[in-house]
Parts: C-alpha cells; sequence; structure tokens
C-alpha cells in the first residue's frame, strides 16, 4: 500500500461546517485534496468557511436543519449531485443545552437534544449509506460523540452526554449492518476543544485542570483524526471510538 491518505477528490460531507471543530474539519479535507460539501444550520457562516477552503471553487455549501430528517434523502442526492460522488460524511452537528441541574431540564430541552444529536445522526447515516450502497465501492461514515459519553457528562450537560453516548451504541450497530457494503462507521470522541462552546462549560478551570496535557486542544487537533478515518489507512477498522481528550479520558 501507498501511504498516501488517499483522499484526493473524495467527495466529502461535513456537517455543523461553520462551528469551531466542523471548520477545522472541512479545512484539513479540503487541503487533503477532497471536495467538500458544507452543512450548517448558519447559511452566512457556512458560505464564508467555504470560501476559505483551499481551492473554494471545488467545494459547495447547504444550509440545513438536521433535526428534520425527511430532508436528508434530498440534502445527500444535492451533495452527490454536486460534487460528482460522495465518498465521506463527516457528521459533526450538534446541539447543547446546558442547564444547571437535572432538576432544570424541561421535555423542550430533551427533544432539542435527541432530535438534532441522536435521531439525526441515524437518519442521515442512513440516507449516505444507501448513496455509498448505490455507488458500490463503499465509504466512510464518521459521527461525532464526546467525552460526555464515558463520563455521564460534566455541568449540567446530561442529556446532551446520553445522546451522545446513543450516537457510540448506534454507530456499533450500523458498523455492523454496512460492514459487507463496504461501508465503515466510525466516532471520534473530543474532550475540551477551544471552541465557543466549550466556552460555555462552567468552571472552565477545573474542566481544564482534569486534563493531563494541561490544555484545551486546538480544534485541527482534532481534524486528524477524522481524516484517519476517512482515509485508506483506517480501511479495516469500524466500530471504533477515537479519544481525544488529551488524557482526560482513558480507556
Amino acid at each position: 500500500m501507498t501511504w498516501s491518505l488517499g483522499l484526493e477528490d473524495r467527495g466529502v460531507l461535513v456537517t455543523g461546517a461553520a462551528g469551531g471543530i466542523g471548520r477545522a474539519v472541512a479545512h484539513a479535507f479540503a487541503q487533503a485534496g477532497a471536495r467538500v460539501a458544507l452543512v450548517d444550520l448558519d447559511a452566512d457562516a457556512c458560505a464564508a468557511v467555504a470560501a476559505e477552503l483551499t481551492q473554494p471553487e471545488r467545494h459547495r455549501w447547504f444550509a440545513a436543519d438536521l433535526s428534520t430528517v425527511s430532508e436528508h434523502e434530498a440534502l445527500v442526492a444535492a451533495v452527490h449531485r454536486d460534487l460528482g460522488r460522495l465518498d465521506v460524511l463527516a457528521h459533526l452537528a450538534a446541539v447543547l443545552r446546558r442547564r444547571g441541574s437535572v432538576d432544570e431540564v424541561t421535555e423542550e430541552d430533551w427533544d432539542a437534544q435527541m432530535d438534532t444529536n441522536l435521531k439525526a445522526t441515524f437518519f442521515l447515516d442512513r440516507a449516505v449509506a444507501g448513496a455509498l450502497r448505490a455507488q458500490g465501492r463503499g465509504g466512510r461514515i464518521i459521527n461525532f460523540t464526546s467525552q460526555g459519553w464515558w463520563t455521564g457528562g460534566f455541568g449540567g450537560s446530561v442529556v446532551y452526554a446520553a445522546s451522545k453516548g446513543g450516537i457510540v451504541s448506534l454507530s456499533r450497530g450500523l458498523a455492523r449492518s454496512w460492514a459487507a457494503d463496504g461501508i465503515t462507521v466510525n466516532t471520534v470522541a473530543p474532550g475540551a476543544a477551544d471552541t465557543a462552546m466549550m466556552r460555555s462549560q462552567p468552571n472552565l478551570d477545573q474542566f481544564v485542570s482534569m486534563i493531563p496535557l494541561g490544555r484545551m486542544a486546538e480544534p485541527d487537533e482534532i481534524s486528524g483524526a477524522v481524516l484517519f478515518l476517512a482515509s485508506d489507512h483506517a480501511r479495516y477498522i469500524t466500530g471504533a471510538t477515537i479519544n481525544v481528550t488529551g488524557g482526560q479520558i482513558m480507556y
């Protein structure tokens, strides 16, 4: 085998692309030679990130609310049409509603996080897998979980953590379901990355003090794990969760 990533001219769909880690992931795929479709709820921010990428004319962006699962098939079809092929899904889109305690969580909080974080993951993965099967070349699905899937969550983020734990379980089941089609399904579990979401963490200094490496990750330190799982080097890895927490979580 060669030691290149093998991502040149691959079609890659990145959700949550206007967020801190999503932006870094989109940049990393573009720099690796892939054609990238960026998806985010914030149209202006998504367009701005697309314009920043290496060879911006090769990439596309779409504004979409992924909690509306009835639109997933059309979104995937549009991505496939505009990129000419689809090989990788990097699914980062998520919502966090942090409350002071579990007693403050409302049913609306629960539904919003489960719909966007867990339900949308299942239906978007399924839509992408259908496109990958139709192409007959296999492909890569990389879902984002969180260190919270292991800890149960900190700082009033219990429901968010529960949705992220569901993503790990779901991804393992989908990995088994689609292995015969050459589709791998893995998850990345970031810890404290320096993003707006992380900056909303109460007692941030205390949280960072639990990290053996002693600092938050830069977003591009998360994107390397995503590129690895999408690359030819990871073709025999499926159902795995890659822990990128600076040693805060060890398993």
